[in-house]
């Protein structure tokens, strides 16, 4: 065999396998990767720029007016702070028992807790 006829058989074997490559991707849904398309720039007339920009100094216009007017106003006295609520004696005294109740509790599970032995 000589080395063109080597060459021409790879060639042949590459190709086939080529076809077979672009047979199974094809199955699968996938098509070979294309290149993205650059998506178009929209172009405005000049007259078109002039509505739009006409329309933004408007806007701002607005703004500018309802900030002039709204400084022009005298400022209003600030509402006095809302009233605390104040707790009853008689409440104040139940929270703190609870809490001391509850304080007792978890003092006696330590307590039982230094006394249980450990096994270990």
């Amino acid at each position: 065999m000589s080395i063109d006829t080597l060459i021409a058989e790879i060639d042949a074997e590459i190709a086939r396998f080529q076809q077979a490559r672009t047979l199974l991707a094809g199955s699968q849904g996938r098509t070979t990767t294309a290149p993205a398309k650059k998506p178009t720039k929209r172009k405005l007339s000049a007259a078109s720029r002039e509505r739009i920009a006409a329309a933004q100094r408007k806007r701002w216009a607005a703004t500018k007016g309802a900030v002039k007017a709204a400084t022009a106003k005298p400022e209003k006295k600030a509402a006095a702070p809302a009233k605390k609520r104040n707790m009853s004696a008689a409440a104040r005294k139940r929270i703190a028992a609870a809490q001391k109740k509850r304080r007792a509790a978890i003092k006696a599970a330590k307590e039982a807790a230094k006394m249980v032995p450990a096994f270990f």
